[in-house]
């Protein structure tokens, strides 16, 4: 089945690029020309990935990120910026975008990095192996891991996909220290295109979704990463 793909873009030479070679691909291209419109169209026909301007006029793309990551969890994102700082790619980062890439791009880049975040998808999730328990449970957390669900107490926590397979891949080590270039490989996949930010962000967010539990799970260890401190959460 030919992917269904969602661009933000007030630019109708970058949509024009983006269409021409996302034809040769044969991935069907479905184009807005700013946020407003985007989230009517995503209503309307739920595409398979959304790509984002961060400069588009009225909403622009971090606002539209947002929106978009708290109605649909299950849609990735990918952040186009003409703006090469650091500060751009965090924020969006945080706001749930799943990649980002910086202008003037190659087309044929935007689709490795497309076929990279549906590789990762498709594979199911890496963390999860054919014996792993179904759940790991703490005092007051507990981590279904087939129905992916996160419960801290009698609160249902909601997390994106990569939060979730963040989460278990620690729950699954507790105790063990993992530096950032482990997790972008065990988590992300050899393929990930990101940098180490990538996994501070996620770090935060993850944090901040675990704060209706008791005690903080997830620690750094400086110099080295993080870790999962099942001390911690009993």
């Amino acid at each position: 089945m030919p992917w269904k793909v969602l661009i933000a873009d007030d630019d109708p030479n970058v949509r024009e690029i983006i269409r021409l070679y996302f034809r040769q691909q044969l991935i069907e291209l479905i184009e807005a020309p700013d946020g407003v419109s985007a989230l009517t169209i995503l209503a309307e026909v739920k595409p398979d990935i959304v790509i984002l301007d961060v400069m588009m006029p009225g909403l622009d793309g971090y606002e539209t990120c947002r929106e978009i990551t708290k109605r649909y969890e299950d849609v990735p994102v990918i952040m186009l910026t003409a703006k090469n700082d650091e500060f751009d790619r965090v924020l969006g980062l945080e706001l749930g975008a799943d990649d980002y890439m910086t202008k003037p791009f190659s087309p044929r880049e935007l689709v490795a990095r497309i076929k990279a975040i549906f590789r990762r998808m498709q594979k199911g999730q890496p963390i999860i192996e054919v014996d792993a328990p179904v759940q790991y449970e703490f005092e007051d957390l507990v981590i279904h891991v087939a129905r992916r669900e996160v419960l801290a107490g009698s609160t249902k926590i909601d997390m994106r996909p990569k939060e979730f397979e963040l989460l278990a891949f620690f729950a699954k080590s507790p105790g063990d220290v993992f530096t950032r270039e482990q997790l972008l490989e065990q988590v992300w996949g050899y393929d990930f295109l990101g940098d180490m930010r990538t996994v501070d962000v996620h770090i935060k967010k993850l944090r901040e979704r675990l704060s209706p539990c008791h005690h903080v799970c997830i620690h750094t260890v400086w110099g080295v990463g993080y870790k999962f401190e099942v001390a911690a959460c009993t």
